[in-house]
Formats: structure tokens, sequence, C-alpha cells
């Protein structure tokens, strides 16, 4: 049976979404080294020597079908930026949340992000046929919330004493999605915002 999301590659404005694969393995490495970002504790970034695993078990996730995820190439040098994924697959009801999204500290605050998410907004609703985009986020990542904000999406509320974090706190997770009806005029915004950062 063909899985909801299928393999495919995504490229805009220099950045090209493509299947995560073991061959990204050292670049991923390297990218969360950029920042140290595995020491935050409201984010799921690999510590070193970890890359391998948080590769296997995205890719665990792509054969269940719940999760399929990206590396985030710079096309202009082929370095690996970061990941990012669909996830909570949902076929019946034609809906995917986008997560598991992290960038070297270097691009992070850049059009890399922007793009990444036009990238699969634009697959989801337009391709894909989604009814609902969601996101979820730790409740402390206030960074994560405005990110998502920005791209346009409501919030829909915060499920309390969600899920753990890696220092063993438990987190409430906010919730946010974007109905197909809204992505036109998202999809706008966003491509105004891209405009304005190359001008």
């Amino acid at each position: 049976m063909a899985s909801f999301v299928e393999p495919v590659t995504l490229s805009d404005r220099g950045v090209r979404l493509e299947p995560l694969a073991l061959s990204h393995e050292p670049s991923l490495a390297a990218a969360a080294a950029d920042g140290a970002l595995w020491t935050l504790r409201i984010t799921s970034v690999p510590e070193p020597g970890a890359t391998r695993a948080y590769i296997e078990a995205a890719l665990e996730g792509r054969a269940q079908g719940h999760r399929f995820a990206f590396a985030v190439v710079e096309e202009a040098s082929g370095d690996v930026l970061g990941t990012t994924s669909f996830h909570d697959i949902l076929p019946a009801v034609k809906r995917v949340e986008i997560g598991y999204t992290w960038y070297a500290k270097r691009v992070q605050r850049t059009h890399v992000n922007t793009t990444a998410k036009l990238l699969m907004m634009g697959h989801a609703f337009d391709t894909l046929g989604c009814h609902v985009v969601g996101w979820r986020t730790d409740n402390f990542n206030f960074a994560s919330q405005r990110a998502i904000e920005r791209l346009g999406a409501r919030k829909d509320g915060v499920i309390r004493g969600h899920a753990l974090r890696r220092d063993g706190t438990i987190r409430d997770t906010v919730m946010y999605s974007l109905r197909a009806g809204e992505w036109p005029e998202t999809q706008a915004q966003l491509l105004y915002l891209l405009e304005q950062h190359h001008q």
C-alpha cells in the first residue's frame, strides 16, 4: 500500500528538502554542533554520538507511516542545515503536523525556516490535499511559538502534562493549526516576507 507521504524532494530559494537518510549522519551531527543545540532542554536535537540513532528512529517512523523526515540542505554548498518532519500523519482525515524541526545556529532567524515551511505547507495542502496542518511545541519554547504564529497558524490550545522533556520534567504542549482555507492568504504573506528578506 502506498504511503500518504511519498518520498519527495522540494526546493526553493537555495534550500532543498530531501528525504533524511543515514548518509546525512556526519553533516547532521555537524549542524547540531553549531550552537551545541542538544543542551536546550526544550528541543529534541541529538547529542554527540546519538545522530545515527536519531536518523534510525526517523526512518522507523517513516516505515510505520506516521513520520516523514527531511534533511534541510543548502543547495550552494551541499551542507545539511538541519532537519524537519511531517509527523502524526493521519491519512483518514488528511492531516499532518510539521515538527522535529531544528537548524544549525548560523541559519536560525534567516530565510531558511520560512522557506522550508512554505515548501512543506505547499506540499501538504496543494499536493497531498490536506485539510489541516498542525504544529506542537513546548510551553516554554517561546521562540518556537512565535515562529509558528508568524507562519499564520492559530493556537488551538494547551495539552497539560503531555510529554517528557530530555531532563525528565513533564511539559505542557501548545497546539497550533492552519486549515486549507487559510492557506492561500498565509502563502501570500510568507512569500511577501521572503521577498522583503531578499531585497
